[in-house]
């Protein structure tokens, strides 16, 4: 699986380099800058993108930028982003298509080589990986503005959040040690709290649910 890497920061991206081909990915770029990242995305079609939100030469959001421009070129084209800190917005523009292959990690999580990887295989297979801070941030916003969310127990919230990170059902029930039963039976409430209908695909039924969060309402 190829990869290409955009991260300013030599020892993080050179890290990144290490981990990924230990774990048998292609490096087809490592790059530290937008116009760099923007060529190589055009240029050398990989597989999956990580990208570093912040890049130079601005330094705002021009990894991000990248990233979203290559998805609109090549649909569904896999794109895991890193950030520093949790920004609503950057999660709202990578879910706004409604497409699968998207990924927000927080820095941090890369220290953990498992985590990292597999938001990147999951991501790559075209599924999502949102880190856990973002979603619980999505999820406390949609409360507060008393959207149907509030319907939900916290149970129901708990499962909503592990789904959105982009667990299975098997993976959940070992997170809640519950049976698989018991969460397919919060799933299918919480998609009639919400609205939504259930499917049998995980990765839709993320992604419907992370679209309503954010106040779309799509029914993907």
């Amino acid at each position: 699986m190829r990869v290409v890497l955009a991260e300013d920061l030599f020892l993080l991206r050179d890290g990144l380099v290490r981990l990924l081909e230990a774990y048998d990915f292609e490096i087809a770029a490592a790059v530290d800058n937008g116009p760099e990242l923007a060529r190589a995305l055009d240029t050398l079609a990989p597989d999956v993108a990580v990208v570093d939100v912040r890049l130079p030469p601005s330094f705002t959001d021009e990894g991000l930028q990248c990233a979203l421009a290559a998805r609109a070129a090549r649909p569904g084209f896999p794109v895991l982003v890193l950030s520093q800190h949790v920004e609503q917005l950057y999660a709202r523009e990578l879910l706004a298509d409604g497409s699968g292959g998207v990924g927000y990690l927080l820095k941090d999580r890369v220290f953990d080589a498992d985590q990292f990887i597999d938001a990147v295989r999951r991501v790559a297979s075209g599924g999502t990986a949102m880190d856990p801070q973002v979603i619980s941030q999505l999820v406390a916003r949609r409360t507060a503005q008393d959207q149907p969310i509030t319907r939900l127990t916290p149970r129901e919230r708990e499962v909503l959040s592990l789904m959105a990170e982009g667990r299975s059902n098997a993976a959940i029930a070992a997170q809640l040690v519950v049976t698989e039963r018991a969460v397919a039976k919060h799933t299918s409430n919480i998609f009639g709290k919400l609205d939504l209908p259930p499917s049998d695909d995980d990765n839709r039924r993320v992604l419907a649910v992370l679209a309503y969060l954010d106040g779309g309402g799509t029914q993907g």
